[in-house]
C-alpha cells in the first residue's frame, strides 16, 4: 500500500481497512512498520476530527455512582454533608479542591475531569 496523508473520510476509512488487514503483522517487519505508520496517521486524524470532549464533572460523578451502585449518602465522605452533596449534584456549587482529591482517590474519577468548571444553575453558591 502506498502511504498518503488522510485528507477526508474516504482516506480515513481506507486506512482503517488497511490497519484491520495488518493487525497480525509481525513487529519490526515491513508490514509491522506500515501498521505503525497507519496507526499514527489515523490517530492524528481522529484527534483533529473526532475529538471527544471530557464529561461534565457532575455527569462523571453520576456515572460512577450508577456503575458502583452508590447512593448520595455514599458520597458524603468525599463531598460533605447531605446538603452539600445535593448542591454539587444539582449544579448549585462547584467542587472544591479537597472534594476533587477525595473523589479522585476514593472513587477513581480522573482529576482532569473533576477540575473542569461545572455549569452552575444558581450562582448564589458558586465559589
Amino acid at each position: 500500500m502506498e502511504i498518503n496523508p488522510i485528507k477526508n473520510d474516504d482516506d480515513y476509512k481506507k486506512a482503517l481497512k488497511e490497519i484491520d488487514n495488518l493487525m497480525d503483522a509481525e513487529p519490526d517487519s515491513s508490514e509491522g512498520d506500515l501498521l505503525d505508520i497507519l496507526v499514527t496517521l489515523v490517530s492524528a486524524w481522529e484527534e483533529r476530527h473526532h475529538h471527544i470532549e471530557s464529561p461534565d464533572p457532575v455527569e462523571a460523578i453520576l456515572f460512577v455512582m450508577e456503575q458502583q451502585d452508590l447512593s448520595r449518602v455514599d458520597l458524603e465522605p468525599y463531598i460533605g454533608h447531605r446538603g452539600r452533596v445535593s448542591e454539587i449534584l444539582n449544579h448549585k456549587r462547584q467542587l472544591t479542591l479537597p472534594m476533587i482529591r477525595k473523589l479522585n482517590e476514593g472513587l477513581g474519577i480522573p482529576a482532569e475531569i473533576l477540575i473542569q468548571e461545572t455549569h452552575i444553575i444558581d450562582n448564589q453558591y458558586a465559589e
